[in-house]
């Protein structure tokens, strides 16, 4: 219950005072290396977080061991090896401090959350988890069970077969061809011995960015955490990872027993600059496909054909790759009808590009949606954080307000024109075989 009132607090709308907020980031030095600190201090709640990232601990640095980062850090979620986790959590649950883990493609991720009388004793318990996580055959054995048994739960999902199908296909002979979760026998064959690889090579300062927020005194908070950065080894920093989608178009069915056509699909998406690129490509994506209702694919495929429930389609530049995926669900009589209209609307949409009424309405929604999308702290430090990582400036968001703001539909459609690679569609589909 007080572990429920603690992330009520930390994620319930807080407003942008300015007044009551203090945001910066600096860079605390340990053993000659220089962390970065993103933080925002905020008086409006007596709460704080922390969160420790450690830059090349995701999926993609998984190697011939799929699954690795997702396991290893459901096993830190396993308290301390002292304590074990029932009696670990028992004890946060006392003072209200939530402590988790979870890794993402390039990053594993460790988040206290605390009310601000707790901070000592938040750090404290964060301290002991990295000290002494809980890596015992036990642990190991348990955070197995429980991913194969969602695998296993998975191979009825059809929405994941087809878009790991579409990973497959689009990023082949990559890390990210595999899927994050791992597979029931790759799972199965990791080891405590590769866990505690994996650990000791990524929970270093060379990989470390540190993210801090709400009620607290920036300085007091990382003296609090220096005696646990002192116990972290140096490390090495990560390896830049990028990969480009599959430029040639491909498909592939999936057979089942299901009484709709699931279909995914995504092509490469080329960009050579993110703080020049990105804010076209955002409202490219809004007015093609992201935005639901209104968008160009929902139009055509939903609204004045009827052919699926929903139809998406949405740009995704980042660090990593860049490319665009889709989706739309159907009945299976209109799968191949669907497909063509997909592919008619993105070759009509290359060629003669958006309206004014779209971009007019793209800038209204994109403008105005952006207040509430870094509405609480969370969401800004984290906002700050994902610029950071990709290179920007921390506020890079309000630039890229001003770029769409003035952006014209000839610099729109110029830029939508370049874009012709997106044509280049692969398909995954999941449907029924035909009965003969």
């Amino acid at each position: 219950m007080k572990k429920s009132i603690i992330t009520l607090l930390l994620f319930i709308g807080v407003s942008m005072n300015a007044n009551n907020l203090n945001e910066s980031i600096k860079f605390y030095e340990i053993k000659d290396i220089k962390i970065p600190v993103i933080y925002e201090e905020s008086k409006l709640l007596p709460t704080g977080f922390i969160r420790f990232t450690f830059v090349g601990g995701g999926s993609v640095s998984d190697g011939d061991k799929i699954g690795l980062a997702k396991l290893s850090a459901s096993l830190l979620n396993e308290g301390t090896k002292e304590l074990g986790a029932t009696k670990f959590s028992d004890l946060l649950e006392q003072k209200a401090i939530s402590l988790s883990s979870v890794s993402g493609s390039d990053t594993l991720n460790i988040e206290l959350s605390y009310l601000k009388e707790q901070e000592k004793n938040a750090i404290g318990f964060l301290a002991d988890l990295l000290k002494s996580p809980n890596l015992s055959s036990n642990a190991l054995k348990k955070v197995q069970t429980k991913t194969i048994s969602n695998l296993l739960d998975k191979q009825s999902d059809f929405d994941y077969i087809a878009n790991t199908t579409l990973q497959s296909m689009l990023f082949k002979n990559t890390p990210l061809a595999q899927p994050p979760l791992g597979t029931v026998k790759s799972v199965g064959n990791i080891k405590l011995a590769d866990i505690k690889n994996y650990l000791q090579q990524n929970l270093s300062l060379s990989r470390l960015i540190i993210i801090i927020g709400g009620d607290i005194d920036i300085n007091k908070t990382l003296s609090l955490l220096k005696p646990i950065l002192n116990t972290l080894p140096l490390g090495e920093k990560s390896q830049t990872h990028h990969y480009n989608a599959n430029p040639k178009p491909q498909k592939k069915i999936i057979y089942k027993d299901t009484q709709q056509a699931y279909i995914y699909f995504g092509s490469p998406f080329v960009v050579k600059d993110l703080k020049t690129e990105s804010y076209k490509a955002r409202v490219m994506s809004f007015i093609l496909g992201s935005s639901g209702f209104g968008s160009r694919l929902m139009e055509e495929i939903r609204v004045k054909r009827g052919l699926a429930y929903s139809a998406y389609m949405r740009i995704i530049p980042g660090k990593i790759t860049n490319y665009t995926t889709g989706y739309l669900q159907t009945q299976i009589k209109n799968q191949d009808e669907s497909i063509d209209l997909v592919k008619k609307v993105i070759d009509d949409f290359i060629k003669n590009g958006a309206t004014q009424e779209e971009l007019d309405g793209a800038k209204k929604f994109l403008l105005g949606s952006e207040p509430l999308r870094n509405e609480t702290l969370s969401e800004r430090v984290s906002t700050k954080f994902y610029n950071f990582y990709l290179g920007l400036p921390l506020d890079f968001n309000k630039t890229q307000l001003e770029q769409i703001k003035n952006l014209t539909l000839k610099e729109l459609n110029d830029y939508i024109r370049s874009h012709a690679e997106i044509k280049d569609l692969t398909f995954s589909i999941l449907t029924k075989k035909e009965v003969k």
